[in-house]
């Protein structure tokens, strides 16, 4: 890391007022950010070295593109982020992110999904990817956070400040937890409505896939979407009502193509992640095991045993239970997925 130049972007990042074409324009003219400031230091009343100060008092780092701390996938998306100021933990190189986004107005039922969802997929290892904002982003949070999980907010402001304010305990517990905060914009910049929209194209750039929970018509959420499409990122839709305006735009991603999924197995399935989707479903059916009761689980003892499948008679004289109950536990075990039955005779399923 050259920190002149990391000095310099910083400098010219707030004269410029964090306008992108601005900034690679001076770039491209200059070869190197520390040309770039010496040609425009005289005209401006930003003091480098002071600026640099502000930031470490805040401890927050900077990140060019050209740092091999720098992650890779942002590098390969249209219109790139020139540089990345973090606070927290550092991006790991071997992570696997996952976005999470939806609307800021969304329902007790969306937000309850959001948790759910992002909470299962820190369980498995995934680094959870959202916006900080009000609604579906938030909730996604505090689904990591409730799994003592870590996820990443990409933030439309300067990292010296929250914004919503509301959301500042949910930030420190993010940090607290090992997770980052990210931002493109120096300190003192403000939340800004475009702002917004650039940042969008970072969630989902860092991504392996997004997921969308409850988007409107209009609503912001498509806007990654659409980020994510351009970066050759996965599109995933949890569906909804019908008639529900918090799904219209959701449901126009499923019918343009964009991948319904209802379980994390769906996720992991779309996204080629077998190894991982299998550990999953073997995880769950773990789960599953542990809350099965007598009667069921002496029927996966006797399927265990067996050398090959078995009928419903011979299970029966193995367990000793009568007919009625006996075929209770088989239809219980079959809708879990643990055993499976083919041409009458019942077995374990391949997980």
């Amino acid at each position: 890391m050259n920190i002149e130049e990391s000095k310099s972007y910083n400098a010219l990042n707030i004269a410029c007022f964090s306008n992108y074409e601005t900034l690679l324009k001076k770039f491209e003219s200059s070869g190197s950010w520390e040309k770039a400031w010496l040609k425009f230091q005289k005209s401006s009343p930003i003091d480098k070295e002071e600026a640099w100060q502000k930031l470490k008092k805040y401890n927050i780092s900077l990140i060019l593109q050209s740092d091999p701390s720098f992650p890779e996938q942002l590098k390969e998306i249209p219109w790139p982020p020139l540089a990345l100021y973090l606070l927290g933990a550092p991006l790991k190189k071997d992570e696997i992110m996952i976005a999470l986004v939806g609307t800021r107005k969304a329902t007790s039922q969306g937000k309850t999904t959001a948790k759910k969802f992002a909470k299962d997929l820190s369980v498995i290892g995934f680094t959870v990817v959202s916006g900080l904002a009000f609604g579906i982003d938030a909730s996604a949070h505090e689904g990591v956070t409730d799994a003592q999980g870590r996820t990443v907010a990409v933030l439309a402001n300067g990292l010296d400040r929250i914004y919503p304010r509301t959301h500042e305990e949910l930030a420190k517990k993010i940090l607290e937890l090992d997770g980052t905060l990210i931002s493109e914009y120096p300190i003192g910049s403000p939340s800004l409505q475009h702002r917004f929209i650039e940042r969008n194209r970072i969630v989902s750039g860092l991504s392996r896939g997004i997921i969308i929970i409850e988007a409107p018509e209009n609503s912001g959420a498509l806007t990654t979407a659409k980020f994510a499409l351009e970066q050759n990122r996965e599109v995933l839709v949890i569906p909804g009502p019908f008639d529900h305006p918090n799904y219209l735009g959701s449901h126009g991603l499923i019918k343009a193509g964009a991948g319904l999924i209802t379980s994390i197995q769906d996720i992991l399935v779309t996204l080629n992640l077998e190894e991982l989707a299998r550990d999953h479903k073997i995880h769950e059916a773990r789960k599953i095991l542990d809350q099965l009761d007598e009667n069921q689980k002496a029927v996966i003892s006797v399927l265990e045993a067996a050398s090959s499948s078995i009928d419903t008679e011979s299970i029966a004289e193995l367990t000793q239970l009568e007919v009625p109950i006996l075929n209770s536990a088989l239809s219980f075990l079959i809708i879990k997925g643990l055993i499976k039955e083919e041409s009458g005779k019942y077995l374990i399923a391949n997980l």
